[in-house]
């Protein structure tokens, strides 16, 4: 007999099947056991009744400890009580694996806990849903860039600079060099986009940055468009309708995924509404001025702040033309002002603040180089950089992602820590 897997089972409703699930939690009386199933694609209750499978293994159901592994055989039937819609009655059941003192119990376990226990901790329905509906993103990013002629270059982890002229990387050796873990790989997507015209970049992200917020991570994942030919207007037209189109694949793949999680279905589909609002950075400030906020222009947008502004317009939101001194030395400058680029930063509703940063890029050499030395930088480590302006330069924007801090936002979670699937030794909630 094939095993199947849960998500499989609707296609068996009748029919005698074999699973192989760890145990989740049971419960009974004295003669029926429910088993509450889990095999990595769903949750399922099994009912083993006394009467119809003996003593032996209904004593065997009894004693089954938590994660427990099991191959179980039964009759699939449809349960209209249930989320998942279907259980299982069981005929026989087989241990595979046993568990003893199972540490994460079905009680409330802290934050500090769980992360301690990470490596098991993703076997449980928050984790699950989560990881199910990052790998749908995942595949959608893929899927839109390739339908919109995009092609997909690497990047480097290692880099002998910092791209946003931060000292707030994570710095090795590399041989007798001093090297630093990549905080972006936008700006070997321009080298890509000279290239081929329209390029992506989809990889590991590092930022040493010291934070408390529930928002920042040390490590995440980035994903990096950069467009030839394109300016900021266009950018943004591609921004919103990649967004549109992750949270339309997650609605269409994920529904079961986001019923376990509590997430407003009907809600996350109003942000598929195009075009989202594009609000200058001038504008912003008067909005949060007449809203009593205490901020003068020329300041960073905190997470008060870009809270408010969202949730103003109860839809994903475009501030654009930031100050030039908040930004990266490659934004391109405002053709009637000095005193701003030309970038936008796409804010989420809900309190997730930034989930998009772009711009288009400066092609001026000399501008660049001036900015370059203005921020301290080492000009022989951006040579290779201004010479994408020396040869055949045109007018390029691009934009960069983060893929956690999306993924936390369309799952509704309070906290990113879920998207991140590693141990915590490796991977952590910044200090």
């Amino acid at each position: 007999m094939d095993t199947i897997r849960l998500e499989d089972v609707k296609n068996y409703v009748g029919q005698e099947v074999r699973i192989g699930a760890w145990l989740r939690n049971k419960r009974g009386s004295g003669k029926l056991q429910f088993l509450q199933l889990r095999d990595g694609t769903a949750f399922m209750q099994a009912v083993v009744v006394k009467a119809e499978v003996g003593d032996e293994i209904f004593a065997k159901a009894k004693e089954l400890k938590q994660e427990t592994s099991m191959y179980l055989v039964g009759t699939i039937k449809e349960d209209a009580r249930s989320d998942f819609g279907y259980e299982m009655y069981v005929k026989d059941l087989v241990v595979v694996g046993a568990s003893e003192d199972y540490p994460i119990t079905p009680k409330e376990h802290g934050t500090d806990f769980l992360m301690d226990r990470r490596h098991l901790y993703l076997r449980h329905i928050q984790p699950f849903a989560v990881l199910r509906i990052r790998n749908t993103m995942i595949a959608a990013t893929y899927e839109f860039f390739n339908k919109e002629g995009f092609i997909k270059v690497d990047a480097p982890f290692l880099t002998g600079s910092a791209p946003e002229g931060t000292t707030e990387l994570f710095s090795t050796e590399y041989f007798d060099t001093e090297a630093y873990l990549s905080q972006t790989g936008q700006l070997y997507a321009e080298a890509g986009a000279m290239a081929f015209g329209k390029v992506f970049t989809f990889g590991p992200t590092f930022r040493a940055e010291k934070s408390k917020t529930r928002r920042h991570l040390t490590e995440f994942w980035m994903i990096e468009p950069e467009m030839a030919w394109m300016d900021q207007d266009a950018s943004l037209e591609i921004q919103e309708r990649y967004i549109a189109y992750l949270i339309n694949s997650v609605l269409e793949r994920n529904s079961y995924e986001l019923d376990l999680l509590g997430r407003d279905k009907e809600l996350l589909a109003s942000y598929t509404k195009l075009p989202y609002p594009r609000v200058s950075y001038d504008d912003a400030i008067k909005l949060l001025q007449e809203n009593d906020f205490d901020v003068e222009w020329g300041v960073d947008f905190g997470s008060p702040e870009e809270t408010f502004l969202a949730n103003h317009f109860a839809s994903p939101v475009f501030i654009t033309n930031f100050p030039k001194k908040i930004k990266a030395f490659y934004m391109k400058r405002h053709p009637t002002r000095d005193d701003v680029v030309i970038s936008a930063d796409l804010l989420a509703p809900e309190g997730y603040g930034e989930i998009i940063g772009g711009s288009e890029r400066d092609t001026d050499y000399d501008y660049l180089a001036q900015r370059i030395e203005e921020q301290g930088l080492d000009m022989d480590e951006y040579a290779w950089y201004l010479d994408l302006r020396k040869y055949g330069s045109v007018p390029h924007s691009g934009f960069g992602l983060g893929l956690e801090r999306a993924v936390t936002w369309i799952t509704g979670e309070e906290h990113i820590r879920e998207a991140i699937p590693f141990p915590r030794t490796m991977t952590r909630l910044r200090p």
